[in-house]
């Protein structure tokens, strides 16, 4: 059987921040090869917009650098939630709407009359156009006429995999990320998919492995990929980050799959401990099965707060500790597990040395890891995937202030890998290593006055 099993697999990887195509060799379970370029949002036309054209020109051109370098036997693809595609029979009804886009504002309360309760869905309400729900409900409601010309509603990994195969599926991870539009109890869509008359709308329900068919004519003819290429359905990113894990049999454990997001799901994990006005949430595994989720922008604050990032030593650590130097969450407000919080710095930034505000923001990363933990569920071992496995200081810190082991991951970027995965194997599961735990004096102390300060939401 895995003979036929493709062994050179392209993954389209599009995150909120960047797009890559990812050459993975299953059998050596390695990223042999990979592309990128920045996931720009375009402010031109109606609203704030994902750049399609831009993405599929890279993923074109990227699909044939890497057939022309190495050969492509299959494709998967991978992408962040909250998003969807609005499609006629040739092309989109409207542009792809960036869930950042605080214009959905407006119809704020009167989406809020219509969304199903969190009972129902364990999707919280979320901010700007983080519901995927409320995104459709404001085009349906902003744009009628457009809207009426719909056939069908494609969330992301499935609006690649319609234009490289022609044809349109559902798929689960995807709408059970925080969208409203799923019954994760069920295993159905929600209520309002139903109320609002979308259900039509939505193709067949098929499952992120399966394979929607050969890539389309055209598409080989113009990156030189053969005819018979096959392409998976495909997969939402932080799902994608899972499913190296998903065969464990020592569950719960907990999964930390970072990027823009930082992501904190444990499998095998209770939804009991879900609070919906702290940003945690179920997610639905490639299985369909709810995982308890909490998650924070930790991607989008490092770059915000960490201008040059430096390995900070063992005294940069000890002083931010000794001095109590806090960041407060809040730097992307509205979400993470104090979205009303005030966040900042309690000291000047401008004031610390490089190798310290690395050290500071670190253990921000970590503290704030370890609160969406408590509310996801912290399992009997953390894996952590994406750029902070290669933060020995956040594993290291996340280590001690959970006390259970932590591992990082060898691989960039766990959503890749996760993706090709899709056509089996056993992928860059094993490719891990443990972080001791921290052992620089006064962490829990430090923790403390951290949690003492969010709660009084002060800076001083």
């Amino acid at each position: 059987m895995s003979q036929t099993l493709p062994r050179h697999i392209a993954v389209i990887d599009i995150g909120k921040t960047n797009a890559k195509v990812v050459l993975i060799d299953r059998e050596r379970g390695a990223q042999i090869a990979a592309l990128s370029r920045p996931n720009d949002v375009l402010r031109d036309g109606l609203y704030p917009h994902a750049d399609v054209d831009g993405l599929w020109d890279f993923i074109l051109a990227s699909l044939g650098t890497l057939q022309a370098d190495h050969r492509i036997d299959g494709i998967s693809i991978t992408t962040h939630g909250a998003t969807a595609a609005l499609v006629t029979d040739t092309g989109l009804a409207l542009p792809v709407l960036d869930y950042e886009f605080d214009g959905l504002e407006a119809s704020r309360q009167d989406y809020t009359e219509a969304r199903p309760p969190f009972a129902e869905t364990l999707s919280p309400p979320l901010p700007n156009g983080l519901n995927l729900g409320a995104q459709i409900f404001w085009q349906a409601a902003t744009y009628p006429d457009e809207f009426a010309a719909v056939k069908r509603i494609l969330t992301y990994p499935q609006y690649w995999a319609w234009r490289l195969t022609g044809v349109a599926a559902s798929e689960v991870t995807s709408l059970g990320c925080h969208t409203d539009l799923w019954n994760p109890g069920s295993g159905d869509f929600s209520t309002l998919v139903s109320r609002q008359g979308w259900r039509h709308l939505f193709p067949e329900l098929r499952p992120a492995a399966s394979i929607l068919g050969p890539i389309l004519p055209e598409i080989a003819a113009r990156t030189g990929l053969a005819t018979e290429t096959p392409v998976t359905c495909g997969i939402h990113d932080s799902n994608a980050s899972l499913v190296p894990h998903l065969a464990r049999k020592d569950t719960p454990f907990s999964v930390v799959s970072a990027g823009t997001w930082t992501i904190c799901m444990t499998v095998g994990g209770s939804t009991d401990g879900l609070d919906e006005a702290r940003d945690s949430l179920a997610n639905v595994d490639a299985f369909g099965r709810p995982v308890p989720t909490a998650r924070f922008m930790g991607g989008r604050e490092w770059d915000l707060l960490v201008p040059r990032i430096v390995a900070p030593s063992a005294a940069d650590t000890s002083d931010i500790i000794a001095r109590n130097v806090h960041v407060l969450p809040g730097t992307v407000p509205g979400v993470g597990p104090f979205s009303g919080a005030k966040g900042g710095w309690n000291v000047d930034p401008q004031s610390l040395s490089d190798g310290q505000r690395n050290a500071a923001v670190s253990l921000y990363l970590a503290l704030m890891t370890r609160e969406c933990l408590g509310l996801c569920g912290l399992g009997n071992m953390i894996v952590v995937e994406g750029p902070l496995a290669r933060n020995t200081l956040f594993c290291a810190a996340l280590g001690r202030l959970s006390d259970v082991p932590v591992y990082a991951s060898g691989d960039s970027t766990g959503t890749s890998m996760g993706a090709s995965l899709l056509f089996g194997g056993s992928g860059g599961a094993t490719t891990q290593h443990a972080v001791p735990p921290m052992d620089i004096e006064g962490l829990e102390d430090y923790a403390a006055m951290w949690r003492s300060r969010v709660r009084d939401n002060s800076l001083t």
